[in-house]
């Protein structure tokens, strides 16, 4: 814990999913959600005070980048910066809430909505009549669709004022749910899928099978580390990498080609659960989403499932491609997956595609059974939040300073910018950057920045390729930050002109 350099306290709103529990249930849920905030915040470094747990609500007082994790933390339904605090007084809170908002309502529509909560002398309704009567001159009463509504949260101990509420992603705690493996290539699917359990609160713990040699496998680390520093606070996620190499010559030589993707599923399915009896996990997390490829049809599925010992999830198995690659954009693992091709694809043409079990299973059978153990036993496990990103992209990626002249761009979120920016950086998504960076000025030298640095060098080095000077920060947007104050830069500096236009 240390002093927040931009003070700042949030309310933080908890999903029907947690407070409809029993009072056992929901307290182990909200101590879990406190761990989980407590950890992401000391993880990035985020300077704070305290993380109040009030039941019905969370306060977090912090630095005013805390907001970035909340929007990352599962079991966050929403949250808002408050503006203000007042003394359980009507005259107090009128006075506070004029002072704030008089300026802000100015020539816009308004409405107050003031709201209890605990044993409050004070009147709800008169506080809407008393607050709203004085911010109307120059403003303008809308209690249906105002511009700017104020809200008033009134405690024993006090009043709160504010007017933003910011969804965060829902879901579970993180742990809450026990413990699972996901199986991760890297793609699209597998990482989404992941995602997607982690929201339902799950421990998960990832296997990937290394068919390909150290290029691949650096990739796909980086997209679970992605997975790991983002979205899976309170525990420590590891990476379990098994050589299948052996395994994809075994298949070439002893099985009928067209039975090859559905012997290896099967093989993967057989690993991984290995792994997840190893780790006491109760489930494996696949990204198969049904009919995307001709290992996952409906009757494949039916073959490949038996050979897993523990229960197969599947939450993307309902959604298109093209849903997935959205979501992805979300979570950001998009620039890092859109560079993975899919080295599962081991035959090309005409596999089978309504494989019975018994057929399956008598394939399998020519592959000698002792292959896999040893390979799942011999596996490298690597700590995914300790690694060095810088470990992971070419060396000449990363910049740690900002170069005179240089353009900075901002590939994170809209709130993320709005939080904090460096001065006169652009915000170019980055899943727009690496669709249209080749209309930036080839004459110009480009810093990128994310918030490891990670996905921020993923599309510098595809610009740098194209024949770009483009750089990303080394260790992303606290350090960018740090560099910044210790340097003097200033926060006024005037924006420069969009380089795409």
């Amino acid at each position: 814990m240390s002093t927040p350099e931009q003070a700042q306290t949030f309310l933080v709103r908890l999903g029907g999913e947690v407070t409809t529990k029993s009072r056992r249930v929901r307290q182990r849920f909200q101590q879990k959600l406190v761990r989980n905030l407590l950890d992401a915040l000391c993880s990035h470094h985020v300077p704070f005070r305290q993380v109040e747990n009030q039941w019905s609500r969370l306060l977090v007082r912090g630095d005013a980048s805390a907001g970035e994790l909340l929007q990352r933390t599962f079991g966050v339904q929403s949250f808002s910066p408050i503006t203000g605090h007042a003394p359980l007084d009507p005259e107090a809170i009128v006075r506070t809430g004029q002072e704030i908002y008089g300026p802000l309502v100015q020539g816009r529509s308004y409405a107050v909505r003031a709201h209890r909560s605990g044993p409050v002398p004070l009147s709800a309704q008169r506080i809407n009549e008393q607050l709203g009567a004085a911010l109307n001159p120059g403003a303008t009463v809308n209690l249906d669709h105002p511009d700017l509504t104020v809200h008033v949260l009134m405690t024993p101990q006090g009043a709160m004022f504010y007017h933003e509420v910011i969804p965060g992603p829902g879901g579970l705690p993180v742990g809450v749910q026990g413990k699972a493996v996901a199986l991760i290539s890297g793609g699209f699917d597998s990482a989404v899928a992941a995602w997607h359990v982690l929201r339902r609160g799950v421990e998960l713990h990832y296997v990937f099978f290394n068919l390909a040699g150290a290029a691949y496998q650096r990739m796909v680390v980086a997209v679970a580390k992605v997975l790991a520093d983002l979205w899976s606070y309170g525990y420590g996620p590891k990476l379990h990498v098994v050589d299948f190499q052996p395994v994809v010559q075994a298949l070439r030589t002893k099985v009928s080609a067209k039975y090859v993707q559905v012997v290896l599923k099967r093989l993967m399915y057989r690993a991984g659960s290995l792994v997840a009896r190893e780790l006491d996990a109760q489930a494996i997390v696949t990204g198969e989403a049904l009919g995307q490829v001709s290992s996952q049809t409906l009757k494949n599925l039916a073959a490949i499932e038996p050979a897993a010992e523990v229960v197969v999830l599947r939450p993307l198995i309902g959604l298109d491609k093209d849903d997935i690659i959205r979501q992805s954009q979300r979570i950001g693992t998009y620039a890092l997956s859109a560079k993975i091709q899919e080295y599962c694809a081991l035959v090309p043409e005409k596999p089978v595609t309504a494989a019975r079990e018994e057929a399956a299973a008598r394939e399998e059978a020519k592959v000698p059974p002792e292959i896999v153990p040893p390979l799942v036993q011999q596996r490298q496990v690597l700590d995914l939040r300790k690694l060095d990103v810088s470990q992971l992209v070419v060396e000449s990626i990363y910049i740690d300073h900002i170069p005179p002249g240089a353009v900075v761009i901002d590939c994170r979120s809209d709130y993320q910018y709005e939080a904090w920016h460096y001065p006169g950086a652009q915000l170019i998504p980055l899943e727009e950057l690496i669709d249209n960076f080749k209309h930036l000025d080839r004459s110009r030298t480009y810093v990128l920045y994310c918030p490891f640095g990670l996905q921020s060098a993923t599309v510098a080095e595809k610009m740098q390729q194209a024949g770009y000077e483009a750089y990303s920060f080394r260790g992303g947007t606290s350090a960018l930050r740090s560099w910044a104050q210790r340097h003097r830069v200033e926060e006024d500096l005037p924006v420069e002109p969009d380089p795409r236009d």
